[in-house]
């Protein structure tokens, strides 16, 4: 079938929206209609080559739709269903079987080798040209994913609000809930005040955390912060941030820190500001690598740097968590997004990227309702 999709046709070039084929389903797919998908900087660093992906490619991760057909083997699933589309893991490796699909031996070749594992495309030009896809192409009119991308959710949820539930908001949160496990009572700092850290702060406070610290650059986005339920923010171009710190926790740094920088100069000064025993989870993609004294900086505190990828989530339990937490209006994601046309995918994509707009979300479907306001 004949569909839309934003093609990245090379290294740093503007999306351009181009009519392309896309394959029939196999016994274990299913096509999606998409409804709406966020745009995250993951999808930057694959168009501009700081994250290699073979192009043309379809770039897209945080896709919400209708399900259209569903292959004989797919369970559970079925035709105008509502999902919200995430990661793509094997669900029989070793980590997969213990819960911990983000840690799946095959991540890497199940999200970003382009096409199937036998080798065959999802997408192709009009003249044949193969189209690498990029986790689960969302930037585009349908698309074919697997039972494991796959969170069903409830008729009367907005699918256009969703979408990001699915990697960056998911991500932060995970990070804060799965990652660091913050007891009750203990402090708790996000360096970055973008999509990513806003969903970290909402969960700190979720969590129990008695100081919830925002920290940024951007007055604006430290105001939204405070909004979203941080307790303390600090501008750390016009502020002190040691001096805050310090006054903050008595002299005894953070128990926890997420860094959605990935700026080295300010992962080191984080790591600085740990209390003893103190975590940091550092989950950007990070420019120049980080050098440290292990013994100075961590041992002699007992301090800890995790890695946590995708939040250490399980989709289909995270992403419902999530939608629930919203309904109780205990994680108002929807205060930091903006809608924006699907043709208007390259404003969006800059106005991400500058940090104008915290989460843009693309309208691909614009006659797509919510249940609840057809009733």
């Amino acid at each position: 079938m004949e569909i839309k999709s934003a093609l990245v046709n090379g290294t740093g070039e503007d999306y351009e929206i181009e009519t392309v084929k896309l394959s029939e389903i196999q016994d274990d797919e299913i096509r999606v209609k998409m409804v709406a998908s966020g745009i995250c900087h993951s999808d930057e660093v694959a168009r501009t080559g700081e994250l290699p992906h073979p192009l043309p490619a379809i770039l897209g991760h945080e896709g919400a739709g209708i399900v259209e057909e569903v292959g004989s083997y797919v369970k559970n699933i079925k035709a105008g269903d509502q999902v919200v589309l995430s990661y793509k893991y094997c669900g029989h490796c070793n980590h997969c079987l213990t819960g911990k699909p983000a840690s799946c031996n095959s991540f890497a070749s199940l999200n970003l080798d382009g096409k199937r594992s036998e080798g065959t495309y999802y997408f192709e030009k009009p003249d044949g040209t193969k189209i690498n896809s990029y986790m689960h192409s969302a930037f585009s009119t349908y698309s074919i994913v697997k039972q494991e991308n796959v969170t069903v959710v409830d008729d009367d949820v907005d699918l256009r609000l969703v979408g990001p539930l699915g990697c960056g908001f998911m991500t932060g949160a995970g990070t804060v809930f799965n990652g660091l496990k913050p007891e009750a009572g203990s402090t708790i700092a996000v360096f970055g005040t973008g999509a990513v850290g806003m969903a970290a702060l909402m969960a700190g406070k979720i969590a129990g955390c008695t100081k919830v610290i925002g920290i940024d650059i951007h007055d604006d986005r430290l105001e939204l912060a405070r909004e979203l339920g941080a307790t303390h923010v600090i501008n750390s171009k016009t502020q002190d941030i040691e001096e805050e710190v310090n006054q903050l926790t008595g002299n005894q740094g953070i128990n926890y820190i997420v860094d959605t920088t990935g700026v080295v100069p300010v992962i080191k000064t984080a790591i600085s500001l740990l209390a003893k025993e103190g975590v940091i989870a550092p989950i950007a993609v990070q420019k120049g690598d980080l050098e440290l004294n292990v013994l100075t900086e961590l041992s002699v505190s007992n301090r800890s740097i995790i890695g946590v990828l995708m939040g250490n989530t399980i989709p289909q339990l995270t992403i419902k968590q999530l939608v629930e937490l919203h309904r109780a209006n205990r994680f108002p994601f929807d205060k930091l997004i903006e809608f924006y046309k699907f043709e208007d995918i390259n404003q969006a994509s800059q106005d991400s990227a500058s940090g104008k707009t915290v989460k843009p979300v693309l309208i691909i479907d614009e006659e797509y309702k919510p249940k609840a306001a057809q009733a």
